[in-house]
């Protein structure tokens, strides 16, 4: 297992998943992304810039795209989400849908690519 993969190992078994399942997406949209710690969190990284972050709060779990860009590109399809410059706030009742994840994916690696 990896860095994000080790971090995620002591979750409780519905957030594990759930940020699993991001963690999931973007390994399948950017196989080439390694795991590591951004910020103190666990994120993939690309051409050693942090590609997207997850972390499980107390009441929320929350996905770090590392973009206001790409939060802003996103946001008119995230109505019910809690949302900020930096990062998308879901629970495991109302996770993010997976068009939107794969968006959010391909928007920051085109960020970091360019």
């Amino acid at each position: 297992m990896g860095t994000v993969d080790d971090s995620l190992a002591d979750l409780p078994e519905l957030e594990r998943l759930s940020l699993q399942r991001v963690i999931a997406v973007a390994r399948t949209l950017v196989p080439e992304a390694e795991d590591g710690m951004s910020y103190g969190m666990p994120a993939l990284k690309l051409d050693g810039k942090p590609l997207l972050g997850v972390v499980a709060a107390a009441k929320h779990l929350s996905v770090f795209p590392f973009s206001p860009a790409v939060i802003d590109a996103v946001a008119d399809r995230l109505e019910g989400y809690s949302l900020s410059k930096g990062t998308i706030r879901f629970t495991t009742d109302h996770p993010l849908p997976d068009d939107v994840l794969e968006d959010i994916v391909r928007l920051r690696r085109a960020e970091i690519q360019k």
